[in-house]
């Protein structure tokens, strides 16, 4: 074939073109949200991408190094000027010589996505790992000599009953300068590990230090990366931000990195750079929103699933990609921020890793945990991490089990014809009348209903640009309600529908929710594919929920919560329609937030939470999803809407699905339609 495949990451878009294409172009013609105000004349690098090379088995093409054309005079003179980062292009300067994966970074793109992963406000008891202690030390004496050092241990243990302290070398070169400065009274910042050993001292500062104390809980996520600073004295949330994780461009699924690494020699490496990268970035961003500097931030907190986990510290992840799923290290782990290559941090900082629960369970599921605190509860709970890999918790008092299950990247927006990941003006929440068949949609960034007459006006920076995993969500879900989806999943025609919303798309049909392609705007539909990816993805989520209901002997549970970005934005009401979790009360259904998240944050501000979470993790017994037979039963009967086999009791009494069936031999007529009653 003559013409390039280029395909755009975190978007997903794709197309063929000429040999000679510049990148910007190619952008522009698929509708990738690729920044410029220059004109493509290389002055204002708004159009920074970052090509992938390899062989990328998710997306069925190997790039070669020299898909893209060679470093030019204007990306140089860029360089020399205000500098590129490694393996960034000029997106108007590099033209298409071959099949490329691109990945356009957050800051170039010009609706900068939005990550839903806010800090939840909850009471922590404070305890944590970091303090202040201000010290008076003797002066050194030539009839008594000792080290300054050493005089500050004795003072240490004097004044704080603190006995035996250690000082890595950057904060040994301080300590004569700030005893001097201080005239023998400092301020030091000690650390405690809450397993056996001495105390570390990770700054220091002459006299009484008034600064700030900070540290980092980090979610790191296969798809976003979400941070929360925290005030080590407080617990407060100082300022929370997140980012796009740029591993995307080598696989939107974990089993797709996994297989790059595979594929291609140094590709962990790769990877693990990447994403440190990505959060230094972050850290950056963070303090200077919050207006402290890096030297502030004295420890941090990452949770992730095992994948993340060992390409964050450097860990071929193949091991994992294959029975039996060996982990590398399964216990917690307190390391220097700056051997993993965290430099937005105090020199010295000190970063905890969660424990992972086992091979597909990670320090995630193991900080959720913590969070919600199954192992707690009076009634059976099932807690539901719902993101590209769903983690999956269910327990009280007597026992708990957690499994992990592959939903793919649809609940985020990916895959999906007119998805995208939450920005301003992705459609979030959508209503269909069961009468007139007719949609009203709400999109990010503003609350009013598309109905609302003033909605134009207050949409007008954004426009409507597509659907987000909960808009997606709900579209299919209110498709079902109105009865333009049977329950196999099948969209109905105009006529069997009612609605010329209904339109063909070849032997399928599509439900068409927003048209704006008369002014050059999208065509925003939810085709038969969009459902069949749903349906993918609920079916996996709601089969894991069910493995661990089968193991521990019970068709109903107590309690359900939904975890995670996407799951704090899940409509209880929607997630049960289309059949994503087991039936229960709506009022039993409740959103956690971002529970990873609020767990590192109860895990940066408390030691003690360390130690508890840790013995917890022992005692929660793993399912295996992947080698488990009825996994695969569960997830054929959970394809239909809401399920195949299993009744909805709960549901049946707050809406009353349908009864309508579609077959695709009769296209619009009345001879391919079988109506039975609706509710």
């Amino acid at each position: 074939m003559s013409d390039a495949l280029v395909i755009f990451t975190p978007s997903g878009k794709r197309g063929r073109f000429p040999f000679g294409t510049p990148v910007l172009t190619a952008a522009r013609q698929l509708g990738v949200d690729l920044d410029s105000v220059c004109g493509g004349r290389g002055i204002c690098s708004k159009c920074q991408i970052s090509p992938g090379y390899g062989e990328f088995s998710k997306h069925g093409v190997t790039v070669a190094s020299d898909a893209l054309s060679d470093w030019n005079a204007v990306e140089q003179r860029y360089h020399d000027k205000r500098g590129l980062k490694d393996g960034r292009r000029l997106g108007c300067q590099a033209q298409i010589m071959g099949d490329v994966v691109i990945d356009v970074p957050a800051e170039s793109q010009v609706h900068r996505q939005v990550v839903r992963k806010a800090a939840s406000a909850r009471t922590i008891t404070m305890d944590p790992a970091t303090r202040l202690y201000l010290v008076d030390v003797t002066e050194p004496d030539m009839h008594e000599p000792s080290g300054d050092f050493e005089r500050l241990a004795t003072a240490l243990r004097d004044q704080w009953q603190i006995d035996g302290v250690t000082a890595p070398l950057d904060v040994l070169r301080k300590l004569q300068p700030a005893l001097r400065q201080g005239a023998w009274q400092v301020t030091v910042a000690l650390h405690k590990d809450h397993h056996a050993g001495p105390h570390r001292v990770l700054d220091i500062w002459p006299g009484l230090y008034e600064g700030g104390l900070y540290g980092l809980a980090i979610d790191l996520g296969s798809t976003t990366i979400a941070a929360h600073l925290c005030d080590l004295r407080t617990g407060e949330v100082v300022t929370s931000s997140g980012i796009m994780n740029p591993q995307i461009r080598f696989g939107e699924d974990l089993m797709s990195r996994v297989s790059y690494a595979m594929m291609n020699p140094g590709g962990d490496v790769e990877m693990t750079r990447t994403v440190r990268e990505g959060m230094n970035t972050l850290f950056d961003a963070i303090a200077q929103e919050a207006g402290i500097t890096a030297r502030e931030i004295m420890e941090a907190v990452v949770v992730c699933n095992p994948v993340m986990h060992h390409l964050f510290l450097g860990i071929d992840p193949v091991e994992l990609g294959q029975a039996p799923f060996a982990l590398a290290m399964s216990e917690s782990l307190t390391l220097d921020a700056r051997e993993l290559g965290l430099h937005a941090m105090n020199p010295a900082a000190r970063t905890y890793l969660l424990p992972c629960i086992a091979g597909h369970v990670g320090a995630d599921a193991a900080a959720v945990a913590l969070s919600e605190s199954p192992e707690t509860s009076d009634d059976l709970v099932l807690v539901v991490d719902v993101g590209t890999n769903a983690e999956i918790l269910l327990g009280d008092k007597r026992r708990v089990l957690a499994c992990s299950s592959p939903t793919g990247p649809a609940f985020e927006g990916a895959q999906i014809s007119s998805g995208q990941r939450a920005a301003p003006g992705a459609i979030e929440a959508i209503r269909i009348d069961p009468d007139t068949r007719e949609p009203r949609f709400r999109v990010i960034g503003c609350e009013l209903w598309s109905d609302d007459p003033a909605f134009a006006d207050a949409i007008a920076s954004t426009g409507v640009t597509g659907i987000c995993g909960s808009g997606i969500i709900e579209a299919v879900a209110e498709m079902r309600m109105a009865g333009l989806v049977d329950k196999s999943g099948l969209i109905g025609s105009a006529a069997q529908t009612g609605t010329w919303r209904c339109q063909a798309e070849g032997r399928t049909h599509a439900y068409l929710i927003h048209d704006a392609s008369a002014t050059g705007g999208p065509r925003i539909t939810v085709t038969q594919g969009d459902i069949r990816a749903i349906q993918l993805a609920k079916s996996a989520l709601y089969a894991g929920a069910r493995l661990l209901m089968d193991e521990i002997g019970t068709d109903t549970v107590d309690r359900v919560v939904l975890a995670g970005a996407f799951g704090a934005h899940i409509s209880p009401k929607h997630a049960m329609v289309l059949g994503m979790i087991p039936d229960a009360l709506l009022a039993n259904v409740t959103s956690a937030g971002n529970a990873a998240g609020h767990g590192a944050r109860i895990a940066l501000c408390s030691a003690a939470a360390r130690a508890a979470i840790e013995a917890t993790v022992r005692r929660i017994h793993k399912v295996e999803t992947a080698i488990e037979p009825r996994f695969q039963e569960h997830f054929v009967n959970a394809s239909a809407l809401p399920h195949a086999v299993d009744t909805f009791p709960e549901l049946a009494q707050i809406v009353t699905l349908p009864d309508v069936s579609f077959n695709t031999g009769g296209g619009d007529g009345d001879g391919g339609r079988r109506r039975r009653k609706r509710g």
